[in-house]
């Protein structure tokens, strides 16, 4: 698909992104494949040659099992999505190998985070008794952090032990989901907006009415990430979606959503698996991933993302202690060693989403100059200023919202 960024980055990789496995694995059921053998075949770069790798780690080891400096520094486990980092292979040494040659922890990186409301059900448990759980970082999205720390399931971060969190981008401090700052710093970000296949339209496009325009129908899209397709059609609409309170004020968007799909004007609601679809013009248009289109393009320049004038959706997923992590020194080295942005440089050169460190821009143009001016990874600030982020919701609120969304796209 696409091919791997130049020095230290040599020969091609799949460019499959941590959204786009995640919508895969989630069809394996019917396959009979676990999401673990799954990732395992996967884990070569298709026609490199390459022996599999877990992303960070020195090829032919699981996570955990290779020594940081003999372990003199502690030890750390950090629990993420899948395919979320650069890994160790083909002569590059992966972030979590070249931190643990650095700072000497012995850190264990796993990839078990697949899903928000199923790694909440995991951790409820004992974070709901006042019992710590393993991994000292993980990192669920913005509105699940929220979440967390409105259930007190987190600890603050010890931000005085991480000077580099100073490189936050500006528009990334003190969000909604962490008034205080005091809990999160994301891990990475991205946008929502539309996906079009220019072949299909015949025309460019720029507006969220364009997905409504009869012209289209029965070859438009929409993604199952409720805040999302209801934030991008809302804004569409007037409605601030990062002031939200109450179901009422977001009706209209799901009114909307809800004609759309009783015309026939919707083909289908989808995560990932819809590339093949945009790229053969079976879909014309649908709402979509910047970092996940991106990769697309460039395989098929007819397929493009476009901020929509209305605006885009914006999310983060992010690094937070659970309630009772036992090693916080070693958690605030590797968050200090990621904000560092010669170190984020080199995640955002192998993920291809926006990484919310200040100068990572000029670090990333060392790597690979065309991907430091691509606009889908460093959008400028005229683009950032018209994104918003979806409110966090009170719980019955956010009830409201999935039991409505649920009955228009059949989950």
């Amino acid at each position: 698909m696409t091919t791997r960024r130049p020095n230290p980055f040599t020969g091609p990789r799949s460019a499959m992104t941590r959204r786009q496995l995640l919508m895969r694995a989630g069809a394996l059921g019917a396959a009979g494949m676990t999401l673990p053998a799954f990732l395992a075949a996967c884990g070569s770069d298709g026609g490199s040659g390459a022996s599999a790798t877990t992303p960070g780690t020195t090829p032919g080891t699981t996570p955990g099992t290779t020594p940081g400096g003999g372990g003199a520094g502690g030890s750390l486990f950090f629990e993420n999505w899948p395919s979320y980092i650069d890994p160790t292979e083909d002569g590059a040494t992966g972030t979590v190998d070249r931190f643990k040659e650095a700072t000497g922890i012995d850190m264990r990186y796993t990839e078990a985070y697949n899903d928000n409301n199923e790694y909440f059900a995991k951790i409820q448990p004992l974070l709901g008794r006042g019992e710590p759980i393993d991994p000292d970082i993980i990192a669920p999205t913005s509105w699940l952090a929220n979440r967390l720390i409105r259930l007190e399931w987190l600890d603050k971060l010890p931000l005085d032990q991480v000077p580099n969190a100073a490189n936050l981008r500006a528009d990334l401090q003190n969000p909604a989901w962490d008034p205080t700052g005091e809990y999160s710093l994301p891990w990475q970000t991205g946008f929502a907006g539309i996906a079009y296949n220019s072949d299909a339209t015949g025309r460019e496009i720029t507006s969220v009415d364009d997905l409504f325009d009869p012209e289209f129908a029965g070859k438009v899209g929409a993604l199952t990430e409720m805040r999302d397709t209801i934030g991008v059609i809302a804004m569409s609409l007037g409605i601030d979606i990062s002031t939200l309170t109450t179901f009422d004020e977001a009706k209209p968007a799901f009114d909307k959503l809800q004609e759309a799909k009783d015309s026939g004007q919707i083909r289908r609601f989808h995560g990932n698996d819809y590339f093949d679809d945009l790229s053969n013009g079976n879909l014309a248009i649908t709402i979509g991933w910047s970092g996940d289109v991106a990769a697309i393009a460039r395989d098929n320049p007819a397929v493009k993302f476009v901020f929509p004038e209305s605006g885009a959706t914006s999310w983060a997923d992010t690094m937070v202690l659970p309630k009772g992590a036992k090693n916080v020194a070693q958690a605030a080295e590797w968050m200090n060693f990621v904000y560092d942005p010669v170190q984020a440089a080199q995640i955002t050169a192998w993920v291809g989403y926006v990484s919310p460190v200040d100068g990572v821009q000029d670090e990333v143009a060392k790597l690979d100059p065309d991907l430091a001016n691509d606009p889908l990874v460093f959008p400028d600030d005229a683009t950032l200023a018209n994104t918003q982020g979806f409110a966090p919701l009170a719980e019955d609120v956010e009830a409201e919202y999935d039991a409505a969304f649920s009955a228009i796209t059949g989950a």
